[in-house]
C-alpha cells in the first residue's frame, strides 16, 4: 500500500527541536531541482548559518560524484544545511563527522545494523540508507553546505540494480519529527566539528566503519585499482588502507568489498 502522505511542517520541525529551534532557519519547498544548489544560491546571498531548505520533490537530486539521487514524496527525506565556521576551521573529515551524527541519531531513534563507509555513505546491513553531499560555497570562506537524503521506504519506482542496494528505515517515522532529529544530531556534531576539528569524532566514526579490517578496493578514474585492508581513518578523515608495501592514505574515492 502506498504510505499515507506526511508532508513537511516548520511548526512540527520547531516543537519537536525545542530550545534549539532558535539555532535553525527552516524552509520548506515543495519542489525544487536540488535542496543543495539552492541553498549554495542563498548561502552567496548571505543566508545565516543554520538555514536548512527541505524539498517535497527533488527534480535533479544528486550524490556525490554526480550521481542521481532517486526519491519520491513521502519515500524520502531530503534536505541542506548551510553551516558557516569559524575562520581558520579546516573542512576535511566534514562528510565523516556528518555520517557520525546520521547514524548516532538513527540509533537513538530504535534503528540498527548500522554502519558508515567512507566517505559519505551510511549503510545498514550492507544497503545504502543515506547518503550525504558536501559543497563548499564559492568564494564564502568557512561555509558549507551540507546536503543529506535518507530513504524512509524505497519508492516503486527505484530501478531494480539501485533496489538491489538501497535499504530504508525500519520504523514508521513523522518526516518533520525525523528531521528535527537530524538537525540536533548535527547541532551537536558540528559544534564539535568547529571547536576540535575530526579528530574529536575520529573514534565514533571508526566504531561504525563497515569495512574496518576487512579486504578492500579502492576504485579511481584516475589510478589502477588499489587493493588492501582498512584500518581505518586518519585524524584529517584519510582512509587508512594497508597494503603489502606500505600503509596509504586515501583521501578521495569510491570504496567496494573485494571479492574473495
Amino acid at each position: 500500500m502506498p504510505a499515507a502522505h506526511d508532508p513537511l511542517s516548520i511548526p512540527a520541525v520547531a516543537t519537536a527541536l525545542g530550545a534549539l529551534a532558535v539555532r535553525f532557519d527552516v524552509d520548506v519547498l515543495a519542489e525544487c531541482a536540488s535542496t543543495n544548489s539552492e541553498l549554495m544560491r542563498r548561502a552567496e546571498a548571505g543566508a545565516p548559518s543554520g538555514t536548512v531548505l527541505a524539498a517535497e520533490r527533488q527534480t535533479a537530486g544528486r550524490g556525490r560524484m554526480g550521481r542521481t539521487w532517486f526519491a519520491e514524496p513521502d519515500a524520502s527525506l531530503a534536505f541542506s544545511l548551510l553551516w558557516r565556521f569559524a575562520p581558520g576551521t579546516q573542512p576535511h573529515g566534514l562528510s565523516l563527522g556528518v555520517g557520525v551524527a546520521l547514524a548516532e541519531t538513527l540509533e537513538s531513534l530504535g534503528e540498527t545494523g548500522l554502519a558508515l563507509k567512507w566517505p559519505n555513505d551510511l549503510l545498514r546491513d550492507g544497503r545504502k540508507l543515506a547518503g550525504v553531499l558536501i559543497e563548499l560555497v564559492p568564494g564564502v570562506p568557512h561555509a558549507a553546505v551540507i546536503g543529506i537524503g535518507i530513504n524512509l521506504r524505497l519508492p516503486e519506482s527505484l530501478p531494480e540494480d539501485v533496489r538491489a542496494v538501497a535499504t530504508a528505515l525500519d520504523g514508521d517515522y513523522k518526516r518533520s519529527e525525523v528531521l528535527a532529529s537530524l538537525l540536533a544530531g548535527l547541532y551537536g556534531v558540528l559544534t564539535t566539528f568547529g571547536a576540535e576539528g575530526f579528530i574529536a569524532l575520529r573514534q565514533r566514526w571508526i566504531a561504525r566503519c563497515a569495512h574496518v579490517d576487512a579486504p578492500v578496493q579502492i576504485l579511481s578514474e584516475f589510478a589502477s585499482p588499489l587493493a588492501g585492508q582498512c584500518i581505518g581513518v586518519d585524524v584529517d578523515g584519510a582512509l587508512l588502507v594497508e597494503t603489502a608495501v606500505c600503509v596509504q592514505r586515501i583521501l578521495s574515492g569510491e570504496v567496494s568489498l573485494r571479492t574473495q
